[in-house]
């Protein structure tokens, strides 16, 4: 059988600078590289070890439909402290779309919304 290993996550966006933006700025992601291939762009983040291609799209691609859907429902990413972590991420002005709640004990879970439909997940486990 073949060996997988978990190699990015590639999002599409009409403006992948801003999108970056927002990854950098509410997660502290890292900008790797910026890639373009004529008019397109793709911006290539690390954001806790995980690559992320964000890739230009034209501002007529149609938006992302509303969950629930088949295909990547959301993205999450486990913190240390959740009232923390929201609290830091309000005061950059990130939307959550579901408050902090104990999904069983042992784990807290909140959702946020992304640039381009995007849902975000974060959780605490312990």
């Amino acid at each position: 059988m073949a060996n997988y290993r978990f190699d990015h996550i590639h999002l599409r966006s009409p403006d992948a600078e801003a999108a970056g933006r927002f990854y950098e700025d509410a997660f502290g992601a890292t900008i790797r590289d910026r890639i373009r291939n004529g008019a397109s762009l793709r911006v290539v983040l690390d954001l806790g070890g995980a690559t992320i291609f964000i890739e230009q799209v034209s501002a007529d691609t149609p938006a992302a439909p509303v969950p629930p859907h088949q295909g990547m429902e959301h993205i999450g990413l486990q913190v240390n402290d959740m009232d923390e972590a929201v609290a830091a991420l309000k005061a950059k002005g990130v939307r959550f779309t579901a408050e902090p709640k104990e999904l069983r004990p042992g784990l807290r879970i909140a959702f946020l919304a992304a640039p381009d439909g995007v849902t975000v997940e974060i959780l605490q486990r312990g």
